[in-house]
């Protein structure tokens, strides 16, 4: 029997009450909220933002995602 290979998680996006979460496993990484009529709200990696366009509000929170993960730490 082969060994199973163990795969690495991948954020995904979950639904939510006027907006949407981005998980990893059991940690939230960020969220975008309705902020009002075709307006949003994110947040997320200590960054946060307003857009007009969910798909835009999600890719901003992807992207700080991304950033905050490749950025070094200054006082380490």
């Amino acid at each position: 029997m082969a060994a199973k290979k163990k795969t690495k998680a991948k954020p995904f996006w979950e639904r939510a009450y006027q907006g949407h979460a981005y998980w990893l496993g059991k940690q939230k990484l960020g969220k975008v909220t309705l902020a009002g009529r075709k307006h949003y709200k994110w947040e997320a990696a200590g960054r946060a933002g307003e857009t007009e366009d969910l798909d835009a509000a999600k890719r901003a929170v992807e992207l700080a995602i991304a950033m905050n993960h490749n950025q070094l730490d200054l006082f380490q």
